[in-house]
Formats: structure tokens, C-alpha cells, sequence
């Protein structure tokens, strides 16, 4: 019994890193195959209309008598959180990934729970108490990942290894400086999606209570990131020969992306955050920031900048910040809404607030 019990606590914590090297593999591969000339906004609409093709046939096969009865205003809600959590999201990842990095947007990501926060204390969902010790941590925590994320932004500094590099020439000096600026460009479509992924975060737990079907809700939602992003991507994509797919990488990156970047991560962080609470989902993400670098050194031959790892360090210390303040307001049940990224308990997870989760889903 007891090691079933064990076996149990560590499938959700496997299954969790599994998520986090496939999502750092695929901004790495999205990287290479952008660096061959496949556009970024071409490549989400193709990826995610094979994802909701894969997860509309498992549903269908599976799960056609035991799905629940769908109405319009649930499908109407799907379509918003899908541009939330797919069309805005997506496409600054892959943008911020074009000018950036993956380790950079590994970094970035870790602001997701001070931009929850925030949101939440703007719409009211957030009860701020200046004196209580975990408000003040969330918001000293807040602070801390902001200042990370401006210094991994700003600030590149020298190279990793900067004595076996040799100075660079004046020649390269333009060079230098359009990189720099592709760097803050970068990190800016980062910062925009994790605002955008901050406020699927507070809508989608109330979704999922309401109708508890997982590879329903995933489905519609690529489905409908699938359409939305195919009318950005009308409008943004001026040449015809970006629509043609090649049997080559790029189409390899395709594939890759719809089923581990689409299927099996969305579905697994679905699963731990029904089984395990969003809290335990978001604590692996600073991992990402450890693997995001090794990946890129090996495949894509990035360079390690100073400012890059003292910024990711900064971030995750403002994360484990608001992290730590939140599971303790879980347990000891002070908050009934909270920042996006709640109690542990699979019982409650996400914006506890009976009365407005009712108003948003009536």
C-alpha cells in the first residue's frame, strides 16, 4: 500500500517535468525552424488545427456517451479563454521566441503569478491585507520577479565565458546593437504573454468545475485558438508561400507542436491541476529556466549572458515569494480568492469566489 501511495504522489511530479522539457523543446525547435525562414504566426494556426483535429478524434472515440451536454454560452466562453490562453499567448511566445530566446522566455515565464496576482487585486478578486505577513510577501515578491524581468529584458551584460571570447570588432558594433534591441523586443512579447496566460489562469479553473470533461474543453479551445489565430495571421502574413508546408523540419516542428506542445501538455497540466492544484503545476516552471539554457547551448548555440542568469535567479526568488505566501493562505483558509494560482487542494482550485464565478458563468 504504501509503495502504490508512493508511486501515486510521483506520477504528477514526473508527469510535470515531462511537460516542462517538452515545452522548452519545442520553443527550441520553433526557434530553428523560424531561424530557416517558417513564420511563427503560419506555424501556430497549422499547430494548433492538428491539435484540435487529434483531440476532437480521442474525444469522439472515447468519450462521445460520457461527454456533457454543451450549451452556447459555455462554447462563447471557450472561445474567449482560447484567445487568452492561445491566439494573444501563442503568438507573443513564438514572436518573443523569433527575436529572443527560449531561455529568455523560459525566465519570463516565471512571472505568470505576479501578473496574476496584480490582475487580481485589480478586479477585486484578491483580498490586499497590508497587515498580514503573506500580503506583504506576495507583494514584496511581486516587486522582486518585475525587477528580475527588467533586468533580464534590459540587461544582457557579458557573455558566460567572456575571457574566451574575443573583443569585438567595430565592424560588429551594429551588429551588437540590433541584437540588443531583438533582445528587449523579445522580452516584451514574453511579458505580454504571461499577462495574457495570467488571465486564462483566473478564468479557466471556474470553467472546468462547471464542466469537468478535459479533452472537451482543450478541444474547443484549439479549435477556436485554431480560427483566431488564421485571422491574425490573414492579416499579418503577406506572402502566399508561407502557407505551403514542406516535408522538412518545419513540418517536423509542426507535428511536435501539436501533439507534445498541444495534446499531451495541455492535457497533463489539466490533469495536475484537477489532481494536485495549480500551485504544484506552477512550481516547475523555474526548472524550464535550467533546461531552456543547456538546449540552447547544445542545439541552437546560444550564448549565456551575466545579466540573463542573475534576472532568471531574481525572478524565481520573487516567484517562490508569492508562491510560498499563496499555499499558506490555502492552508490555513484565509483567502477565498486568491492570485490564479491557489491551495494545493484538488477540491479548490482557482478563484474560490462562489458569487462571481457564478456571475462570469450564468
Amino acid at each position: 500500500m504504501g509503495v502504490k501511495a508512493w508511486l501515486s504522489g510521483m506520477v504528477p511530479i514526473a508527469a510535470m517535468v515531462m511537460v516542462e522539457c517538452l515545452d522548452v523543446g519545442l520553443t527550441t525547435l520553433s526557434k530553428a525552424a523560424m531561424s530557416r525562414g517558417m513564420d511563427h504566426f503560419v506555424f501556430v494556426v497549422y499547430s494548433n488545427a492538428f491539435a484540435s483535429l487529434i483531440l476532437f478524434s480521442i474525444s469522439f472515440i472515447f468519450l462521445r456517451t460520457k461527454r456533457p451536454p454543451l450549451s452556447f454560452s459555455l462554447l462563447c466562453k471557450f472561445f474567449l479563454l482560447s484567445l487568452a490562453g492561445i491566439t494573444v499567448m501563442q503568438n507573443c511566445v513564438f514572436t518573443g521566441v523569433s527575436y529572443g530566446s527560449p531561455t529568455l522566455g523560459s525566465a519570463m515565464s516565471n512571472l505568470i503569478p505576479a501578473f496574476t496576482f496584480l490582475l487580481a487585486v485589480a478586479f477585486r478578486l484578491e483580498n490586499l491585507d497590508l497587515r498580514s505577513s503573506r500580503s506583504l510577501i506576495k507583494i514584496l515578491g511581486t516587486l522582486v520577479s518585475i525587477s528580475g524581468a527588467l533586468i533580464v529584458t534590459l540587461y544582457k551584460g557579458p557573455p558566460i565565458g567572456a575571457g574566451l571570447i574575443k573583443s569585438p570588432s567595430i565592424s560588429s558594433n551594429d551588429h551588437l546593437q540590433k541584437t540588443a534591441n531583438n533582445w528587449v523586443i523579445g522580452g516584451l512579447f514574453f511579458a505580454m504573454a504571461g499577462l495574457s496566460i495570467s488571465v486564462w489562469n483566473i478564468f479557466q479553473a471556474p470553467i472546468l468545475r462547471r464542466y469537468p470533461s478535459e479533452i472537451t474543453i482543450v478541444s474547443f479551445f484549439t479549435l477556436f485558438g485554431a480560427i483566431q489565430c488564421a485571422a491574425v495571421a490573414l492579416i499579418a502574413v503577406k506572402d502566399s508561400n508561407a502557407w505551403k508546408l514542406r516535408p522538412d523540419f518545419e513540418l517536423i516542428t509542426i507535428v511536435y507542436s501539436a501533439v507534445f506542445g498541444g495534446v499531451v501538455s495541455f492535457c497533463v497540466q489539466t490533469w495536475c491541476i484537477k489532481r494536485k492544484g495549480p500551485v504544484f503545476v506552477a512550481i516547475f516552471k523555474p526548472l524550464g529556466i535550467g533546461i531552456a539554457a543547456i538546449m540552447g547551448v547544445i542545439f541552437l548555440g546560444d550564448t549565456l549572458y551575466i545579466g540573463s542568469v542573475i534576472g532568471a535567479i531574481i525572478i524565481v526568488t520573487g516567484f517562490y515569494g508569492v508562491m510560498w505566501a499563496q499555499t499558506k493562505e490555502g492552508e490555513k483558509g484565509e483567502a477565498q480568492e486568491v492570485d490564479g494560482l491557489p491551495s494545493t487542494s484538488d477540491k479548490a482550485p482557482l478563484l474560490q469566489s462562489r458569487r462571481d464565478e457564478q456571475k462570469w458563468l450564468d
